[in-house]
Formats: structure tokens, sequence, C-alpha cells
């Protein structure tokens, strides 16, 4: 898909690879808006590229689907979702202080992997009642994960289940849409 013209949504856009992704799209005449929990630094970003940032927690089914209904007034339907939005906890199983706290080995799966799927299926539902572009399309998706997913590191269990689990969930989504 040309992202000429089309509205784009990054997720972590605020930072890293969701940054660079944003500064691209917008190089290349999308409208991009920018999801991020770290407003400031996106608000920069978003100012510097001519797009917009929206605080987004994109593991609240709410949150998300606010976050896209603002994209969509404030830009257009978007057409165009890069999932970048990602965090990591650095933490053996058994570590110094007794087991890996389960609530923030969730919070990275919440977040890493059911965010992502969040944010595809409420952009998703959006893109499908869209007339399809020229060439058929509706939209386009694309998910980050990590090498992490297959081949992860000490203290990187949580992090790679969440990027295992992005991985092997994209291709049965791609299927689906």
């Amino acid at each position: 898909m040309n992202p000429n013209g089309q509205i784009a949504i990054v997720t972590g856009g605020g930072s890293g690879l969701g940054e660079a992704t944003a500064r691209a799209l917008a190089a290349k005449g999308a409208g991009v808006a920018i999801l991020d929990l770290g407003i400031e630094r996106a608000a920069k970003i978003a100012a510097d590229i001519g797009g917009i940032a929206i605080q987004c927690d994109v593991s609240s089914a709410d949150g998300g689907a606010a976050c896209v209904a603002e994209v969509a007034k404030k830009l257009g339907e978007p057409r165009i979702l890069v999932n970048c939005a990602g965090i990591a906890i650095g933490m053996k199983t058994i570590g110094k202080d007794g087991p890996h706290p389960l609530d923030q080995f969730r919070k990275v799966i919440e977040v890493n992997l059911i965010g992502t799927f969040n944010m595809i299926r409420l952009v998703a539902d959006r893109a499908a009642k869209l007339e399809p572009l020229e060439g058929g399309e509706r939209g386009i998706i694309v998910n980050t994960a990590s090498v992490a997913a297959y081949d992860g590191q000490i203290g990187q269990a949580a992090y790679s289940a969440s990027k295992g689990g992005v991985v092997g969930m994209t291709l049965p989504v791609a299927r689906d849409l």
C-alpha cells in the first residue's frame, strides 16, 4: 500500500522503532497519529512530522477504542496500523528476592501481546468498512516482534513470551482478515 495520503497509526511512536516508523510514514506522505503513553515525547515528534499525538494505553479495550476514534475524528479513518508499543522487564524466573512477580509478567503480556491484538481488532474493524482503494486493499497492519521471540535471553521470559505470542498470532489474524 502506498502510504501517501493515507492515515497511519503508530503505537509506541514516541521512541525507538516506533519513532522511526512514524517519521518514515510521514516522509512518504501519510497523516500520522502517534499513540504512546509518553505523551510529551510523542507530541514533540508529532509536531516535527506534522502529525498528532494521543496518550494511549493500548492494552485497554475502552481506551484503545477512544484513541482510534480520536484519530478518525482528527485525521480521518486509519488504513495503516504499525504496532510498536512494548515494554520489557529484565527479571530472572528466580532471583535474589524470590520468584519473578506474576503481576510484572502479566503486565508485559498485557501491553506487548494483548495491546497489539487490541489495536489490530479496533483498526481492522473500522478499515473493513472502508471502500477499497484502487488496488482492492482497505488497509495494512504491521506487527513488530523481536528476535527474543525465538532466542530469548536470561531475564527475558515475559518479553520473549509476549513477542512469541505476537509472532504466533500474526498469520492467523492475517488469514482472518
